[in-house]
């Protein structure tokens, strides 16, 4: 099975794309839903978060207080290094995990939606090819103010967190240009899939798991042989 990243700039429609991507039957696991699963209220990474950030950016319930602790971590990137460090740890086992139930149950390949996928680098030597969303500065600035109500400065803030899209852009197999209208997107990303269904890359690896597994049956069965015949010998 293949693992295509799937990332982009915030408010560059990334999450417009993952969703047409599930339209069209395609597994997609999403990063930013794994991140809040990890820190609901009373799991480790919650608990670390806590006593690293402290009470105040909790609400009353317990879960996160998201845009408070947004303001803290991008407005000094020691914290948000440390909150990387605490969240992706978990992350990145629960993605394991997924990706795993997919290998077994047949797909082809699995697109994963991460967001950081260049800024971390822990899983660029995972993925066999990179999607990435872009859009033009000023309509990428211009959607982050009005999705999140923003102003200039702190969507700037936010954008600049992030590698530049052009730098994301270079380093991307396939690169969907969300600027234009839907009927654009809808064929950039048509042709991606029939470019990625055509790939047979996955059967290697396959073949690799399955000879694998083959090597692992052979052992035990050899195992179980000799400790039969020894069991014989002096039972």
């Amino acid at each position: 099975m293949l693992l295509i990243g799937l990332t982009g700039g915030i408010a560059t429609g990334k999450s417009t794309i993952a969703n047409k991507l599930r339209d069209l039957g395609i597994v997609v696991i999403d990063a930013d839903v794994i991140a809040r699963e990890v820190v609901e209220p009373g799991k480790p990474a919650w608990k670390k978060i806590k006593a690293e950030f402290g009470d105040e950016i909790l609400l009353h319930n317990g879960e996160l207080n998201r845009p408070l602790l947004g303001k803290v971590v991008f407005s000094q990137p020691d914290k948000r290094h440390k909150l990387n460090s605490i969240t992706h740890p978990q992350i990145y086992k629960e993605i394991f995990w997924k990706c795993l139930k997919m290998l077994v149950t047949g797909h082809q390949y699995v697109i994963l939606d991460l967001p950081l996928l260049f800024e971390s680098g822990k899983m660029v030597k995972y993925v066999s090819k990179v999607i990435v969303v872009t859009c033009g500065e000023n309509q990428q600035l211009e959607r982050l103010m009005m999705r999140n109500n923003f102003t200039q400065s702190e969507a700037e803030n936010r954008i600049s967190a992030q590698l530049p899209l052009q730098e994301k852009c270079q380093m991307a197999d396939f690169v969907i240009d969300n600027s234009g209208d839907i009927k654009q997107t809808d064929k950039q990303i048509q042709e991606v899939v029939r470019q990625l269904n055509q790939s047979y890359g996955h059967w290697k690896l396959r073949g690799i798991l399955f000879v694998a597994t083959l090597a692992f049956c052979g052992l035990v069965s050899w195992s179980l042989i000799v400790m039969s015949q020894w069991l014989t010998k002096n039972g």
